[in-house]
Parts: structure tokens; sequence; C-alpha cells
């Protein structure tokens, strides 16, 4: 094995509706069918002298990142804080575009926002070069230290903390899932965004995890939605086995337009974000986002009862979750493993 990444085991399963029409599984209730057969209520409100006023800076849109925004939500209020009662939370949306960062970050900080919360290393360094003073708690970032952000993961330093999205080895870990579903696999493509600051330090890893497993990684480079179409043509020249999107809001802005041409080519997508996979990508195994997103209202709650940033150590996720979408491996022609099905948190029939 390349890493010990650890699969969470959720608990009681159940069945539902996805967000595009599939029926998803939890993993108990799916291995039901291969046998035979609001969260708790928030705490007392902490006593407050008036409203705090926190800013939420979204990659993308309000609607994509519904679930994001209702994981911090509920977070916020098991720890007493109410939405428009003792808190205010300032919205903006980048719609998937970076360079609306600066502008956004300053319409935050002319509200006199508390504390700034986004995901992703574009967001987050882009709040770093705008403001020194507002403390910043990042979700999901790739590695902090390498693009910056931080001095290290116990002591962040400055005004920064928050939690780290991809621990070492899960590079690793997803080749090798890709690897048993398609054993002969030999040749990878690699949809990535070189603007994206961890792209660099995720692919070392990537190619790293690759040369060990005999596979060809060969990298496709996307800035904007508008040079979607050359990769394309380019991918479709490679002819290769399999295609990896890395962890990145440009690409889950497009999962259609990415999802529509793979399904076309019958390719099977394995990408970071588990969008990808409800749209029709094969899956995905990651850290939980919604729930990287529910921890973050404790940082908001420690630094707004006076805790510095630089005295909160950034955290690893905890919580990883497989995704399967049995439908795209039919349509593909490929067999799942029984093994990594009984390992899977979901399953979309």
């Amino acid at each position: 094995m390349l890493c010990s990444a650890r699969l969470w085991t959720p608990g009681e399963g159940h069945a539902a509706e996805g967000r595009f029409g599939h029926r998803v599984i939890d993993r108990r209730t799916f291995l039901g069918t291969l046998t035979g057969g609001l969260l708790a209520a928030p705490f007392a409100a902490v006593a407050q002298s008036g409203q705090h006023r926190i800013g939420f800076l979204g990659n993308s849109t309000a609607a994509l990142e519904a679930n994001l925004v209702g994981a911090f939500r509920q977070g916020l209020r098991e720890l007493g804080y109410i939405e428009g009662q003792n808190i205010v939370i300032e919205y903006r949306w980048a719609e998937g575009k970076y360079e609306r960062f600066p502008a956004l970050i300053a319409e935050l900080l002319v509200q006199k926002v508390e504390v700034i919360i986004t995901a992703g290393t574009p967001a987050s360094l882009a709040v770093q070069k705008a403001t020194t003073a507002v403390p910043l708690v990042i979700v999901g970032v790739g590695d902090p230290v390498i693009t910056g952000l931080v001095a290290s993961l116990a002591r962040p330093g400055g005004n920064i903390t928050g939690i780290t999205s991809n621990p070492e080895g899960l590079e690793g870990k997803r080749l090798e899932l890709l690897r048993d579903v398609i054993p002969k696999l030999s040749h990878v493509a690699w949809l990535s965004n070189p603007e994206n600051q961890s792209a660099l330090a995720v692919l070392t890893e990537a190619r790293a995890a690759a040369q060990i497993l005999g596979i060809k990684l060969q990298v496709f480079e996307v800035r904007t939605a508008g040079e979607l179409e050359e990769a394309f043509k380019a991918i479709g020249r490679a002819r290769p086995g399999a295609l990896r999107v890395m962890g990145d809001r440009l690409f889950l802005t497009i999962r259609d337009r990415i999802m529509d041409y793979a399904t076309k080519q019958r390719l099977p997508v394995v990408p970071a974000h588990p969008e990808l996979v409800e749209a029709g990508g094969l899956m995905s195994f990651g850290p939980s986002y919604p729930g990287m997103h529910g921890r973050a209202a404790y940082f908001v709650d420690r630094i707004l009862k006076g805790t510095k940033p630089a005295d909160l150590p950034v955290e690893r996720p905890t919580k990883f979750e497989l995704l399967i979408n049995l439908k795209a491996a039919k349509a593909l022609g490929l067999k799942i493993p029984l093994s990594l099905l009984q390992r899977a948190d979901q399953v979309i029939e």
C-alpha cells in the first residue's frame, strides 16, 4: 500500500435522492442489499453583547456550496450562534472566477467582519494578501505550509488557522483505488489548474505514487472555463485510460461540461470533489468537505472568544469518504470489486 489513509465509517445508513436525481445509498444500507437484506438541537446560546459579524468567502455559488454553508451554520448553532440573532454572516461568491477575490474581500473588510472563512488555497492566499489584521479560518486547503499560509501546522503564527484537506498519501490512495477497479490501467490524464498554488505539491505527490504503480500521469492545464475545449482535444489525442480531476472549485463550477465530455468518450473520471461523481464520475475518495466546514465553526468560536489564530493549531481531516457510482461503472463496462463496495460510504445506483 502507498499509504494508510483511514476510511471513515459512518453511522446508520439510509437511502436518499442525490442532487442529480440518483439514488444514493450509505455503506451499511448498500451492504444489506448485497446480503439480502436535522442534526442534534443546538446548545443554549452563549451570552453575547450585540451581534458578531463574520465573512464567508465562497469560491463558487450559493447553490453549489449550499451543503457546505449548511454544515458551517449547523456547527455555529451547536456552539450557540444563531444567524440573525447573535451573529451575522456576510456572504460573498466568486462564481469560480478567482480574479474576483480582491474586490470581494475588500467588501468584507468594509463590513468590519471579525473573522473571514474561506475554502481552498487561492481564496486563502488572496485573503492573506489583503489583510494581516482580520483572523482567517481556512477550510480544505492543500498544504498550507508549502504555500506559505502558515509557518507550521502546530504553530501557524500570524492571523490564519483552520483545516487542511490533503494529508500525506492521499493521492497515492486515490490512484490505488482506481487501479483496483481498472487493474490494467497504465495511463491517467490529470486535469489541473496551475492558478491554484497547491497544484504543484499535489501533483508532485501524485507523480511519485504513479511511478511506483507503473502508471503514466499526463497533465492537462486549464486556468479558465474557456480553456476547457482545448484540453479536451489534447486529452482525446492522448487516449488515456482514466481522468483525474484535481480538487479545484473551477472544475466544480464546470463539472457538467467535464462529465458530458467524459461520458461521450467513455472515460472513467475520478475527481477530488464528490459532486463530480454525482454528475456521472466513477468514484471519489477524500475528506468530507461538509465535515470540515462544520469543524470551521469551532475555530470561529474560539477566535470570537478571544483566542488568537496563531495559538490554534491547523488540523488535518479525520473523516474520509469513499463514493462509488455503480451506474457510471456499468455504463463503462467496469465491475467494482466487492471488497471495494464493502468499504464505500455511499453508492450511487
